[in-house]
C-alpha cells in the first residue's frame, strides 16, 4: 500500500526547491530528495529526511535512490543551467545512463526539443519505473501570484499602456517554447527571454533601454504543467529590475510563482517596482 506520507523531491538549484521541502514537512510529509548534481543549494540536505547527490543525466539512479526509500509520488523543481549541457563532449562529461539514452532516442525522437516536451519524456520515463510526479504547487500554493496589484507602487499610465501591448504578446510566445518572459517600454518589445533565462534579459534591457522604466512581463503557457517548470520570480529578480532601470513586474496570477512573496513584494516597494498579478 502507498504511503501518502512519503514525497520524492528531484531537485534544482535555486529557492523554490527549498520551498517544497518546508511545505512537505510542514503537510506531515517524510522528504526524500534526489539532489541533482551541484544544482541545488546546500541547506536543501539539511532541510530533508534523506538527501543524495545524483548525476544530472541519470536518471535511473534518482529513481533507484527515491525508490529504495519507498517513494512513488515526487515533485520535480528547480533550475538546471542548461547551457552546460549544450557543451562540447557533454556526453562524456555526464555520461547518461540507459535510461536517459531513452528518453533522448526513444522518447523524444523526431520531436522538437523544448522544455515542455523534455520534460514530458523524463516524466513519462520516471512513470515507467513507478516514480510519478505531481503538482509541483502542491506544497507551496501560498507562494502563487495574486492578481492584481500587489505593491503599494502602483504602474504609471504609460507603463500600463506597455502591459496592455505586451501581455498578449509575452503569452504567444510562451507558445512557442523560446521562453516565458519579455520586456517592453512604450510598445516596443526590449528583449524576450530563451535559454539564458529572465536574468540575462533583464541586463539586455538595461543595455538597449538606457532611460530605464521599462517593463518585465513574465507568465505561464496556456497548457502548462504543473508537474514541473513553472515560472518563478523573487527578490533577485526585483533586484535586478532596479539595478537595470526596470519598473514594472507583470505576472500571470495563480501560475507564476512569487518565491519568499512577503519579503519580495516588500523589497519591490522598499525599491519603486510595481508588481501586478493578471
Amino acid at each position: 500500500m502507498k504511503n501518502e506520507k512519503i514525497i520524492g523531491l528531484i531537485a534544482g538549484g535555486g529557492r523554490l526547491p527549498i520551498l517544497i521541502a518546508q511545505g512537505a514537512a510542514k503537510a506531515g510529509c517524510k522528504v526524500i530528495c534526489a539532489g541533482l548534481g551541484d544544482n541545488p543549494d546546500p541547506q536543501l540536505a539539511g532541510l530533508t529526511d534523506f538527501y543524495a547527490k545524483v548525476p544530472i543525466a541519470r536518471p535511473g539512479a534518482w529513481m533507484r535512490k527515491l525508490k529504495k526509500n519507498g517513494v512513488t509520488d515526487a515533485v520535480m523543481v528547480g533550475k538546471i543551467h542548461k547551457e552546460k549541457l549544450l557543451t562540447p563532449w557533454r556526453i562524456l562529461k555526464y555520461l547518461p545512463d540507459w535510461r536517459a539514452l531513452r528518453i533522448y532516442y526513444w522518447r523524444l525522437r523526431k520531436k522538437n526539443k523544448i522544455d515542455q516536451t523534455i520534460l514530458q519524456a523524463i516524466a513519462d520515463e520516471l512513470a515507467s519505473g513507478g516514480i510519478i510526479l505531481q503538482d509541483s504547487t502542491k506544497f507551496c500554493a501560498e507562494y502563487l501570484a495574486d492578481k492584481g496589484i500587489m505593491t503599494d507602487i502602483r504602474p504609471s499610465a504609460g507603463m500600463q499602456q506597455d502591459i496592455d501591448f505586451g501581455w498578449d504578446i509575452v503569452k504567444k510566445i510562451t507558445q512557442t517554447g523560446i521562453g516565458q518572459a519579455i520586456t517592453v517600454k512604450e510598445k516596443i518589445v526590449i528583449a524576450v527571454e530563451a535559454v539564458e533565462g529572465t536574468g540575462k534579459i533583464i541586463e539586455r534591457s538595461g543595455q538597449f533601454c538606457k532611460k530605464g522604466g521599462w517593463t518585465l512581463l513574465k507568465a505561464a503557457k496556456s497548457d502548462q504543467d504543473l508537474r514541473f517548470d513553472v515560472p518563478c520570480v523573487g527578490p533577485d529578480t526585483i533586484k535586478a529590475i532596479c539595478a537595470n532601470g526596470g519598473k514594472c513586474l507583470v505576472v500571470e496570477a495563480g501560475r507564476v510563482i512569487i518565491i519568499d512573496k512577503p519579503d519580495t513584494i516588500a523589497l519591490a516597494n522598499q525599491l519603486g517596482i510595481a508588481i501586478v498579478g493578471l
